[in-house]
């Protein structure tokens, strides 16, 4: 048996995993410390016993702080997922004793969340109303390495095929399409046939550049001859795309699902102008190879029942 091997097997204990998984996370023994409740002298001794164990320096100290080595973060990804798995476990057990069936984790893209994994949600709980659903909302960029650790039981959105990964499993629900927003008080809301060249002289909170509805819109305007608007916030957040839409005001990209909750509460208005452009459909997105708890089995199958009902 490798030293390594021993390590990961017998050596490290959860107190150690935990103090990785902190020392990654604020990166300062001194807030490492106050975290854990231990002293920071206790804090630098277990971080060199980790290291000896290990034969590695895993982390660099400087007066700035704490930041993992390459070795740091290979042990790092081995604690977070670990601990995920422990979580879970003892989520299982607890949920078994009281009578429920559990918590399940999902990453939720802004494209899923009204229309797909909220009445999810609520058929979940129609069902099991003791199951507790923690809701991370972001981006791939985000949501991918916190599934990839089991931090994440699955992840639901765009299936952006740039994504696309041997150890991932994709499950596409139903298309998508995408529609242009603005406040009801934008001074084009009115427009009864708003142009792309109207359009390119707006402000606009748009998605990341690596989402394909991003390159798809810049697509729109350069089929039109025109380029793309110059004054833009990215975003992947619903927060901040909201509260851009309605505070500079700016005009928005969303999925049409979205669009039309929002209109209905009378925060958006939907602009008739169309937008002949093909998405990658919403769904599932899960860890390949990794069993599901309960709790994510049922989540899945209230997703797949919501989306067949749409």
């Amino acid at each position: 048996m490798s030293q390594i091997d021993r390590v990961l097997r017998s050596n490290l204990k959860l107190r150690h995993l935990q103090l990785l998984v902190a020392l990654d996370e604020f990166r300062h023994l001194g807030r490492v410390s106050e975290f854990l409740s231990i002293t920071q002298p206790a804090v630098s001794k277990m971080l060199s016993e980790i290291e000896r164990m290990f034969e590695r320096q895993l982390f660099d100290r400087s007066t700035r702080g704490t930041v993992p080595t390459a070795y740091g973060n290979a042990a790092v990804r081995f604690a977070r997922s670990v601990l995920a798995d422990y979580q879970r476990t003892q989520d299982e057990i607890g949920a078994v004793a009281s009578g429920g069936v559990g918590r399940t984790s999902v990453g939720a893209m802004v494209v899923a969340t009204p229309s797909l994994l909220m009445p999810a949600i609520q058929r979940l709980k129609a069902r099991s109303a003791l199951t507790t659903v923690m809701v991370e909302e972001g981006d791939l960029t985000r949501l991918l390495p916190r599934l990839r650790v089991g931090e994440l039981d699955l992840i639901v959105g765009r299936l952006e095929p740039g994504y696309a990964s041997p150890d991932l499993d994709t499950e596409a629900l139903y298309t998508e399409p995408m529609c242009i927003v603005v406040s009801p008080g934008h001074p084009i809301a009115g427009t009864a046939k708003p142009t792309w060249d109207m359009l390119a002289q707006q402000a606009w909170i748009v998605p990341p550049p690596w989402a394909s509805s991003r390159s798809k819109l810049a697509q729109m305007f350069y089929k039109h001859r025109i380029d793309p608007p110059a004054d833009i916030i990215e975003t992947a957040s619903f927060l901040v795309t909201l509260t851009g839409l309605q505070e500079r005001p700016a005009v928005g990209f969303l999925a049409r699902s979205v669009a039309q909750h929002l209109e209905k509460q009378g925060l958006v208005r939907i602009l008739k102008i169309r937008i002949p452009i093909e998405l990658p459909p919403v769904g599932i997105i899960t860890l390949r190879g990794r069993q599901q708890t309960p709790a994510g089995l049922l989540l899945v199958a209230c997703l797949r029942e919501t989306a067949a009902a749409r």
